[in-house]
Order: structure tokens, then sequence, then C-alpha cells
């Protein structure tokens, strides 16, 4: 096992918001984010290809491109590669069904192959401009697609992590891992033993702590980190005052969801908490949990997270949560 994960601080950045998630995201504003969060003392970034067809990637190297690389962790992903679209496709069309405002001039083709993995951290390191990256997960295994049609995530995970495995082990990266939202997949990820860290996704949250029942012991019993990402659930409990218009899972929010996140910050301000602040706290609340990984659009969202990461939270709001029936940690 690696101790990379003791270089984690608290609070890490998520990358998606630089591959222009949602909306764009100019390349001054995007350098903004990375530099506020550097002088915050933020020093683990992660990033992926699918981030924004390869921009989250490209924008985070040429930052990290000006600091010294023993003063950061970063970590990417494989699994998806990218390669250019069909000379038949739509000219000027944006890749906003996958939710990135960027021109959908590349798709994105599973592959979990050796060689496709390799390829495909090869491809990310060009994008970054590093020789390297500490960590690198398998991203989405459950999407797994196959050309052949024999997908799925029995199709994707075993030789996924076979050859990460491997990877570790020639010292290409420091620790390996699986990164998903779906909580039979890092259930099966932690159960081979292989990974060094998962990072659950959306699943370990104060509206689904789905992975809390199985994955969380499991990863106890075997030693494995866990990263905590999406801890506000695409954006519903980033408000102290949740309403309608939230979004949830990348969706619009359900109303029996609406109503839970409601009665949770309901409960966080009888303890003079912000909802917030409560999001971003609640699975370092297991002691699994190295770091959380939460994205930012602006600096200013970089300043509140890391003040809300230092602000004080009463051990009396978790037990009053739990013993409403809110959450299970």
């Amino acid at each position: 096992m690696t101790d990379v994960g003791a270089r984690f601080g608290p609070l890490s950045l998520g990358a998606a918001n630089l591959g222009n998630l949602y909306e764009r995201m100019s390349d001054e504003t995007a350098w903004a984010v990375l530099e506020t969060a550097w002088e915050l003392g933020i020093r683990y970034f992660d990033t992926a290809p699918h981030y924004g067809l390869g921009l989250s990637e490209r924008r985070l190297g040429a930052f990290l491109a000006t600091k010294p690389r023993a003063d950061f962790v970063v970590s990417t992903k494989v699994g998806r590669r990218l390669r250019p679209r069909p000379v038949d496709a739509p000219a000027g069309a944006l890749d906003t069904a996958h939710n990135f405002v960027v021109p959908a001039d590349q798709e994105r083709v599973w592959d979990v192959s050796p060689d496709g993995i390799r390829r495909g951290l090869d491809e990310s390191l060009h994008r970054l401009g590093l020789d390297s990256v500490d960590v690198v997960y398998l991203h989405d295994p459950e999407e797994y697609r196959a050309a052949d049609g024999l997908g799925g995530l029995d199709g994707a995970l075993r030789p996924g992590l076979d050859t990460l495995a491997a990877l570790r082990d020639e010292g290409v990266v420091a620790a390996v891992g699986v990164g998903s939202k779906a909580t039979p997949a890092l259930l099966a990820s932690a159960r081979t033993g292989v990974p060094d860290l998962l990072m659950v996704a959306g699943r370990l949250t104060l509206l689904d702590q789905s992975a809390a029942e199985d994955v969380l012991p499991e990863c106890r019993g075997r030693g494995i980190g866990v990263i905590a990402a999406a801890v506000f659930n695409s954006g519903l409990l980033t408000s102290s005052e949740p309403g309608p218009g939230g979004r949830y899972e990348y969706a619009p929010v359900p109303g029996d969801v609406l109503a839970r996140a409601r009665a949770v910050a309901g409960v966080c301000r009888e303890f003079g908490v912000d909802l917030p602040t409560a999001a971003l706290r609640y699975s370092l609340t297991d002691e699994s949990v190295r770091t959380v990984v939460a994205g930012s659009a602006t600096p200013g969202q970089v300043r509140d997270n890391t003040r809300r990461m230092a602000a004080p939270v009463p051990d009396a709001l978790w037990a009053a949560l739990r013993e409403r029936g809110l959450t299970r940690l």
C-alpha cells in the first residue's frame, strides 16, 4: 500500500469545472480558481479525460507546470479514451449531452484493455504536460460499453484493475483505485483487494449514504482510503435554503429529495451550522475518508469551501441527524 494519502489535506480540488461543466469558463477564471486553491493550501488536484474532452487536464497541467512537482498530488482517470469524431459528425455541436460546454470534436471510447489503459494514461500525461501522476482511477467501470457488446462492470473491473496494479508494481504510479457513483461497483472494487483508494462520488453525502453500509466497512477492513467526491450532490447542498430550482445528481431535484434536504438544513440551523458547511464536513466523520474533493467554478467558491472546512461543527449535529433518521453515520 502507498502512503500517498498522507499527503492529502482535508480539502482537495476536483477539476470537472475546469472542463466547462454546465457552463463556459474562461482560461483566466480557470487559472484564478487554481491559483486561489494553491494560495489557500490545497495540494491535491483530481481530473479526468472525460471532463470537457480533455480541457480540464490541459488547464490543470498548464497551471501545475508553474509549481514544484514535489509539492502537489495529482490524479487522473482511465477507461475512457478520446479520439476525433468522424468527419461526418455535425459541425459546431457541443458536448452538452455530457454536461460539458465544449466543442464535441472528440468522442469518448471505452477501452479497459491493457494497451488501452496504458495509452490512455500516456495521452492524459501529454495533455497535462507531466511525466507522471500520483494516482490513477478506473473511471465509472459500471458504465463500460465494449465495441463487441460485452460491457458492464464484469467486463471492465478485473482487466482494468489488473493493468492498474501492474502500473503500480512497475512504479509508474504511486497509487491506484476506482472512481464511481455506483455502490455495487465500489464494493466489488474493494473486494478485489487491489485499490489503494476509492473515489466515492455522491454516495457519502448528507442526502445519500448508500456507501456507508457495505463499502466503508470493506475499506476499513482492507486499509483502503476513501476519497469523498460530489458531496454537494451536484449542487443542491450548496445553498443554506435548498429550493426547487436546485440540481440533484445532474438533474432537477425530486420533491422527496428536496424535502429531506430542507429537513437536514433545519437541523443544521439548530446547531448554528449552514447546510453547505455540514455537507462538506459530513463524510470526514468516517475514519476511512482521507479527503473531500470539491469542485469550484469561481475563486470565491474555493474560498468559501476552505472557510467551511475550517469552521467549527459540533459532534452533536451529527448525532441529531442520526437520531432523527436523516443520516447513517
